[in-house]
């Protein structure tokens, strides 16, 4: 089954029109690692083309969720903006639009860099020397992205039970799925193995938990 799923894995790359972008995408990633992520989404079938060095579980053949998306045709470059990944670290984020010959954008580059460590140092400094805080207006890009209310959901519940994703038992797991099922999200189309993959179950697991919350038993 696994080696059935990297085929089609590789399948999906080989055959995707930004294959050209893949390599720049890699080597940025490289270059930066461990504190960067780059991701490339596929604007046309909307779903992820490429990830190099990934923080969360998203993987190629993912729904992007940016089919509402807009871009103007004399805007390439979006951000600096922040997010926050499911394990609660801080994520600085920018957007490249690809476009074709025509000037049409069918795809976007996500370069993802971890600064949760720089925050630190950063706030250490602040309390030291009494720097002002930045004011910059952050970008909502991905206001329908259920990956990152996923990812802030989660975060927030681990924090409220100041715990970690890696520290939680079976009782830990299912009640962190309950509180996500409750607030509805699981809404995504691919949520469930999402969040599987972060809680380290397989997606049998997760959709018995789904089945049992859902019949209430």
């Amino acid at each position: 089954m696994r080696k059935l799923a990297e085929k089609e894995t590789a399948d999906l790359v080989a055959a995707s029109p930004l294959r050209p972008h893949f390599a720049v995408a890699r080597g940025i990633a490289a270059l930066f690692t461990p504190f960067v992520e780059v991701a490339v989404h596929d604007l046309v079938s909307d779903s992820v083309a490429c990830v190099a060095n990934p923080f969360s579980p998203r993987k190629v053949g993912d729904p992007s969720d940016l089919r509402e998306s807009r871009f103007a045709d004399d805007v390439d470059v979006l951000g600096p903006y922040d997010k926050v990944n499911y394990d609660g670290r801080l994520i600085k984020s920018i957007s490249i639009v690809l476009r074709d010959d025509h000037l049409k954008p069918v795809g976007l580059m996500c370069i993802n860099a971890d600064v949760t460590e720089f925050d630190a140092v950063r706030r250490m400094l602040h309390g030291f020397l009494g720097a002002a805080e930045s004011t910059d207006a952050t970008i909502a890009l991905f206001k329908d992205d259920w990956h990152e209310r996923i990812n802030r959901f989660i975060a927030a519940w681990t924090k409220e039970q100041a715990t970690t994703v890696d520290r939680l038992d079976r009782t830990g797991r299912r009640t962190l799925i309950e509180a996500l099922f409750v607030s509805g999200g699981f809404e995504g189309k691919r949520a469930p193995e999402y969040v599987a993959a972060i809680l380290g179950v397989s997606r049998a697991t997760m959709y018995g938990e789904l089945a049992r919350l859902r019949t209430g038993a």
